[in-house]
């Protein structure tokens, strides 16, 4: 268990690494005690500084959904993240690769909530019935800690690894898809990059979003009306640096694309 003087200097050096793109030493070797309720302290605290610079909360990221992310991390169930406004990236748009260290990118269908969603006790059809529309959306995953060495608790406390997210602009109601089935491609450069559906989420993306409203429930927290839920990759993740342009498609659900600005190396 970490002390409160702990957590604030561990979010402080988080804070210093996303500031100075300079990626840090993993806390556990520093913190071998940390446990992950530890880390989403630490997590809370990075988002309360987010939120005193002027950043608002806009929504959740669902990590750790694939049984080969799972078995990798030694845990059997997700973590999530926090996403803030100055996270989000229109569809087609440029973004200068050294925003990020060490970026990759997965494809997702994301989530838009038309109403509030609280655990505990959400179910599958509390979820369907608080989901406004789905959108085709690419993250951008990153890491603070070197070279991706990474345990769960060094992912929690860097907001589940979360960089960035590219919203698509086609919307639709969950009615028109079979999320389940849904197939997707992500292209890097004009070559198929990846393959996959969105079932490869927990068997269904919307167990993310249930498993994140009643996780949230337990800290007392819920999801808001508005809100965007990214909740997992459709394909493993691809890494990402100067000049790559990716292009993902959705099947039945639309398409979305973003380039990384910069001098290929």
């Amino acid at each position: 268990m970490m002390t409160d003087g702990e957590i604030v200097a561990v979010a402080g050096r988080l804070a210093e690494a996303l500031g100075t793109r300079r990626a840090m030493s993993p806390i556990t070797a520093t913190h071998p005690e940390a446990t992950p309720e530890d880390a989403y302290r630490v997590q809370r605290e990075l988002l309360d500084a987010f939120v005193a610079s002027g950043a608002r909360l806009k929504g959740h990221k669902v990590g750790l959904t694939s049984a080969v992310m799972q078995r990798a991390l030694s845990v059997d169930e997700p973590d999530f993240g926090r996403l803030v406004d100055t996270m989000f990236h229109g569809d087609g748009t440029t973004v200068a690769a050294d925003r990020f260290i060490a970026p990759r990118v997965e494809p997702e269908v994301a989530f838009v909530l038309r109403r509030d969603l609280a655990g505990p006790g959400v179910t599958m059809a509390d979820a369907v019935a608080a989901v406004d529309m789905a959108l085709p959306a690419l993250e951008i995953i990153d890491s603070r800690i070197a070279d991706w060495r990474i345990s769960l608790v060094d992912t929690i406390a860097d907001n589940a690894s979360s960089g960035g997210v590219v919203l698509g602009g086609c919307a639709r109601p969950l009615a028109a898809l079979e999320l389940r089935t849904l197939g997707c491609n992500v292209w890097r450069n004009g070559a198929l990059e990846a393959s996959g559906a969105a079932g490869a989420v927990l068997g269904n993306p919307l167990n993310a979003l249930v498993w994140l409203a009643n996780r949230l429930g337990l800290l007392g927290e819920g999801i808001a009306a508005g809100s965007v839920v990214m909740p997992g990759s459709c394909t493993a993740a691809t890494p990402a640096g100067p000049g790559d342009t990716f292009f993902a498609s959705f099947a039945g659900l639309g398409q979305v694309s973003v380039t990384f600005a910069g001098r290929p190396s």
